[in-house]
C-alpha cells in the first residue's frame, strides 16, 4: 500500500537526494491542483453554511422619506353636503426594523439533509487529485530514475570501449590486428557518445516534468535519490486480492451524488408542503408639513405576526421535477454499474499488465546476469587472441541492451503496480 508521509516540505525549500516519499510530501503540499482542492473544499463549505443561515433570524431595516408635490384631495360628505379637505402632511419619513424567522420551508429542509453529502464530496474530489497525484508523480520518479541508471550504464559502456579503442589502436600499430576493429571502435564510440546525449537531454525534460506535478519551482535544483535494492523488494504485491468497489474514491463519489440526487427527489416531493414564517417589526413614523420640525414627535408603531403560504396549484410543474429527479435516480443508478464494470476491468488490465511485467523484470535480471558473464569471458577470450574483436562488440551490446532492458522492465513492473493498487484503491492519502 501506498501512503503518503507527513509532508515537511516548504515552498520554498530545496529538495536534495529525495527520495519518493519527499516527492510525494512536496508535490501534496505545494502542487496547484491539490491546493485549488482545498479551495474548492473550503468554497464549498462556505456555500453550505451560507444556504443553512437562513435558518436564523434575517434582520432587516427599511426606511423612507416622502414628500408630496400636490397633496391628495379626499371627500368628506355630511348631511348631504359633500366638501374637500387635505388628509396628512405635505413630509412622510420612516424607520422599520424587522425580524423575520422560517419555521417550515422545503428549500431549507433540503439544504440541512445535503449539507453532509456535499462536504463528502468535496473531501472525496480532494482525495481523488491527491491519489492522481501520488500515482503521477511516482512514475515520473521511477521515469527519471531509470534515465538516470541507463546514463550510468552508457557511461560505463563508453569507459569500456574508450579502453577497447586504445587497445585496439595499439595492436593496430603493432600490425597485429587491421584498421576494422579501431574503425569499429570508433563506431561504437560514436554511437554511444550520441545515446549519452540523447539520454541526457530526455532527462531535462523528465525533471521539467516531474517539477511541474509537483509544483516545484523550474529554477530550483532537484536531484534524487535512488535505491534499487529497496525498490526490488517493493515490487512484489499480492496478486489474489478482492476488489472491493468500495475502497475506490470514483465509485464513493458515485455514491455521494445519488445520495444527494435522493435528497433532490425528497425535495420536490416536500414542495407539496407549506411555507411558515414569522415576523416582528418596530416602526418610528415622522410627520409635518415643514421638514425642520417633522422629526421632532415619532408616531411609533409595532406589529408581530405569522406567514402561511400554501401552493395550491402550480400547473404540472412540481409533478415534472418529481418525475425528474426520479428518473435522474435511476440515470446514477445506471451510472454506479457502469462504474463497476469499468474498474473491474481496469484492475483485470493493470493485474495482467503486472504479471507480464513481472516476468519480463526476473527474465531481464537473469540476462544481465548471463551477459556480464559472457562479456567476461569473451573478453578474456579476445585479451588472449582467441576471440575476433566483433564477437567482444557484440557481446558489449549484449550486456549494454540487456542492463537497459533490465531498468525499463523494472520502470515497467513498478509503475504497473502503481495502476493495480489505484484500480484497488488501496493508495492512501493520509499519514
Amino acid at each position: 500500500m501506498i501512503t503518503a508521509g507527513r509532508v515537511n516540505a516548504q515552498t520554498d525549500s530545496v529538495l536534495r537526494n529525495a527520495k519518493l516519499e519527499d516527492v510525494i510530501n512536496y508535490a501534496l503540499k505545494n502542487k496547484p491542483g491539490v491546493k485549488q482542492s482545498y479551495l474548492d473544499q473550503e468554497v464549498g463549505e462556505r456555500d453550505i453554511k451560507s444556504a443553512l443561515s437562513a435558518w436564523l433570524p434575517q434582520i432587516n431595516a427599511d426606511g423612507s422619506f416622502n414628500h408630496n408635490i400636490k397633496q391628495q384631495l379626499n371627500a368628506l360628505t355630511v348631511d348631504g353636503q359633500t366638501s374637500y379637505i387635505v388628509f396628512g402632511t405635505k413630509n412622510t419619513s420612516s424607520l422599520i426594523l424587522q425580524a423575520d424567522q422560517q419555521f417550515l420551508n422545503a428549500g431549507l429542509i433540503q439544504a440541512s439533509k445535503s449539507a453532509r453529502y456535499y462536504r463528502q464530496q468535496y473531501r472525496q474530489n480532494t482525495e481523488n487529485v491527491q491519489i492522481n497525484t501520488i500515482v503521477d508523480v511516482s512514475k515520473a520518479f521511477y521515469d527519471i530514475l531509470t534515465s538516470q541508471e541507463q546514463l550510468k550504464i552508457i557511461e560505463e559502456n563508453i569507459a569500456r570501449i574508450n579502453k577497447q579503442l586504445k587497445d585496439a589502436k595499439s595492436q593496430y600499430e603493432a600490425g597485429l590486428v587491421d584498421k576494422t576493429d579501431y574503425q569499429r571502435a570508433q563506431i561504437s564510440l560514436s554511437n554511444s557518445s550520441a545515446d549519452k546525449k540523447r539520454t541526457s537531454e530526455l532527462l531535462k525534460s523528465k525533471y521539467a516534468y516531474l517539477k511541474a506535478l509537483m509544483g516545484y519551482s523550474a529554477e530550483k535544483e532537484l536531484t534524487l535519490s535512488f535505491d534499487n535494492q529497496s525498490m526490488e523488494s517493493g515490487i512484489l504485491i499480492d496478486t489474489v486480492q478482492t476488489l472491493d468497489y468500495q475502497k475506490r474514491v470514483e465509485y464513493r463519489l458515485l455514491q455521494t451524488q445519488r445520495s444527494l440526487q435522493s435528497v433532490n427527489t425528497s425535495y420536490n416531493k416536500l414542495a407539496y408542503l407549506p411555507k411558515l414564517s414569522g415576523f416582528i417589526n418596530y416602526s418610528f413614523n415622522y410627520l409635518g408639513n415643514d421638514v425642520s420640525e417633522m422629526f421632532k414627535m415619532n408616531l411609533p408603531g409595532s406589529i408581530v405576526g405569522l406567514r402561511l403560504n400554501i401552493p395550491i396549484f402550480q400547473g404540472t410543474k412540481r409533478i415534472q421535477e418529481i418525475r425528474k429527479a426520479q428518473l435522474l435516480e435511476k440515470r446514477t443508478d445506471l451510472d454506479l454499474q457502469e462504474s463497476k464494470n469499468q474498474i473491474n476491468s481496469q484492475y483485470e488490465r493493470a493485474m495482467a499488465t503486472y504479471k507480464a511485467g513481472l516476468n519480463d523484470w526476473k527474465t531481464a535480471r537473469s540476462n544481465v546476469d548471463v551477459s556480464k558473464q559472457v562479456y567476461g569471458t569473451i573478453k578474456l577470450q579476445y585479451d588472449e587472441g582467441i576471440k575476433s574483436y566483433l564477437d567482444l562488440m557484440t557481446a558489449e551490446t549484449d550486456l549494454k541492451t540487456s542492463q537497459i532492458n533490465y531498468l525499463n522492465a523494472l520502470y515497467g513492473v513498478l509503475s504497473a503496480k502503481l495502476d493495480v493498487q489505484q484500480a484497488l484503491g488501496t493508495i492512501s492519502t493520509t499519514p
